[in-house]
Formats: C-alpha cells, structure tokens, sequence
C-alpha cells in the first residue's frame, strides 16, 4: 500500500523537472496557442517554444498526431505527457504548478472563467469567420460585418459587460487567462475600427499591456 504512492510522488518529481514544450501555429495568430503562451509566461514557466506548419498540414502527420491526439494546436508536452486543446493544457498548467495561479482561486468565479473560455471558443462563428485573427495579428481587413457578426457582437458586449463591472480592471477582481482570451475576442472587432462599446475598448486594451500578452505580440511572423 505503500509503494503506489511513492511511485506517483516519483513520477510527479519527475514531471516538475521536465522543460515544457509549445508547439503554436508558424503564424503565431492562433489564439488558442497564444492563450496557453500567455498562461506559461504568467506562470513563469521556462519552456521551449515550436511551430507546426497548418498551411501544410504538419498537423496530420503522423509524429504530430500521436501527441497531440486533436491534431491541432496548441499541444503541450511535459515529460512524456502531451495534452492539446488550450483550455485544458492552462487547467493542467494550474494544477501541476499551483505557485501562481492563471483561474480565481474562488471555486464559482473559477467555474464563471471556464464558462467564458468554453464560450469563447464554441460560439461566435461569425465573427471569427469574418474577422481572423490576421487582423489583431497582421492588421488584415475586410467588409462591412454581415447582420449574422453584428447580432454575435451584440451577444459579445452583453455577456462581458454582464460580467465586467464597472471601473473594473479584470473579469473577476484579479486577472486571469479567460481577461487574454476575451480581450482577444474583442480585437478582432476593435483593431478592424468595428464599433465596440467604450469601456469595453479600454479593458480590452488594459489587458492588452500586460507583458506575458505583449510578449507573444512581439513574435516575429513570416509574410502572410
């Protein structure tokens, strides 16, 4: 009864010392990469970082897939662990190195954070679709929104002004990762000159100040 224990406690010593290993899209526009990015620099995590080429499909081939299972990225590896999809690789992060948290410690304003992270990422296709992230990242444009973007960005503002209070600096009192992810969702729009709401402009560009942000934005990115 003795030994399961011992066994894990090695192999958890054996994570903690392992480096941390990013694969992010060749562009670094994937916002997805740049959450878990963001996570491991608020983390003070050291890790190396690579690319995956999607253009090409590098994400199918066969070495790619077995670690990553979802063929996508973000994936981490740790160790001999590999975990993709973002929200699961910053959960993952805060539970193997719980020194500095990226989610509210407070189990319903952590559970409010996921909810807008699993959110974020499930809905609002139309503004995803028309506008990529190669505007935030490459300063792309495009047309006028369609009514189906306009209606998702007024879906948009509601629920982050609902859950921002007013003067408030952060979602939920202090930052946390889902404060990246909806100020990404927010520069699509603002950075294309789309008209957002004001006080949500200057959350969205609060958050984006903070050098763990900044310091993906400085990535250097090939030609589109």
């Amino acid at each position: 009864m003795i030994a399961i224990p011992h066994e894990r406690n090695a192999k958890e010593s054996t994570l903690q010392e392992s480096r941390l290993r990013l694969y992010a899209d060749t562009e670094f526009a994937s916002p997805y990469a740049m959450s878990v990015f963001v996570t491991l620099h608020e983390k003070q995590l050291p890790f190396d970082l690579s690319t995956v080429d999607l253009g090409s499909h590098a994400n199918h081939e066969a070495s790619y897939a077995a670690r990553s299972v979802t063929q996508r990225v973000p994936t981490l590896v740790h160790g001999d662990f590999a975990l993709s999809e973002s929200s699961a690789i910053s959960e993952y992060l805060d539970e193997a190195f719980s020194e500095t948290l990226v989610y509210p410690q407070d189990r319903f304003l952590r559970a409010r954070a996921r909810q807008m992270q699993a959110w974020l990422r499930s809905d609002l296709m139309p503004i995803r679709q028309e506008r990529s992230t190669q505007v935030v990242f490459y300063g792309q444009t495009g047309a006028r929104l369609t009514s189906a973007a306009q209606a998702a960005a007024r879906k948009l503002f509601s629920a982050a002004e609902a859950l921002l209070a007013e003067d408030a600096h952060n979602l939920f009192g202090n930052w946390c990762i889902a404060d990246t992810d909806l100020a990404l969702m927010l520069n699509r729009l603002i950075m294309h000159g789309d008209q957002v709401p004001a006080r949500l402009v200057d959350y969205a560009a609060r958050q984006w100040e903070r050098p763990a942000v900044q310091r993906w934005i400085e990535l250097e990115r090939p030609p589109l």
